[in-house]
């Protein structure tokens, strides 16, 4: 197996929902407390969310324990009800800039819901893939991630901020 520079993770569901119900959810990240994979990760999690509370601007850093690590996240583009891209700037436990696209296409009354994550892998990155699949590692906690997305967009809208 050839060890590349860039690594790219990619998952998909269907959600039985308009789009214009899911793209909330993922648009605004006082939000992701409902659905995200790491949220459970550290209960004592510092947030702190700056910019407007949704879309273009919009940040959330994140300061935890050895599991949740630390990081920030700006939504560089958002149309909706269609895609978000988000900046991904990890600090802790490694530094790593990835960017994560979130594209939501829906066709006759349900959406589909395509998480991207893709990145340099340096060679610290590289060598972790070498021991431990990465699609493997992180594919998990988006599944498990776009299993709550779904569980709450079918549920309704987003409750008003």
């Amino acid at each position: 197996m050839a060890l590349t520079r860039e690594f790219q993770i990619e998952r998909s569901t269907t959600i039985d929902a308009p789009a214009a119900q899911v793209h909330p959810w993922i648009d605004d990240f006082h939000r992701w407390t409902a659905w995200s994979p790491w949220e459970g990760l550290d209960p004592d999690l510092q947030r702190t969310y700056s910019g407007p509370d949704s879309g273009v601007g919009a940040t959330y850093e994140w300061s935890g324990n050895r599991k949740a690590g630390a990081g920030r996240m700006e939504i560089l583009g958002s149309t909706a009800p269609s895609n978000v891209t988000i900046s991904l700037r990890f600090l802790k436990p490694f530094k790593a800039h990835n960017t994560a696209i979130f594209a939501i296409a829906e066709t006759g009354g349900t959406t589909e819901v395509r998480w991207t994550m893709s990145g340099p892998q340096g060679p610290l990155g590289r060598a972790f893939s070498a021991l431990f699949r990465m699609d493997k590692v992180v594919g998990g906690d988006f599944e498990k991630g776009l299993a709550a997305l779904k569980e709450r967009a079918e549920s309704g809208p987003p409750p008003a901020a």
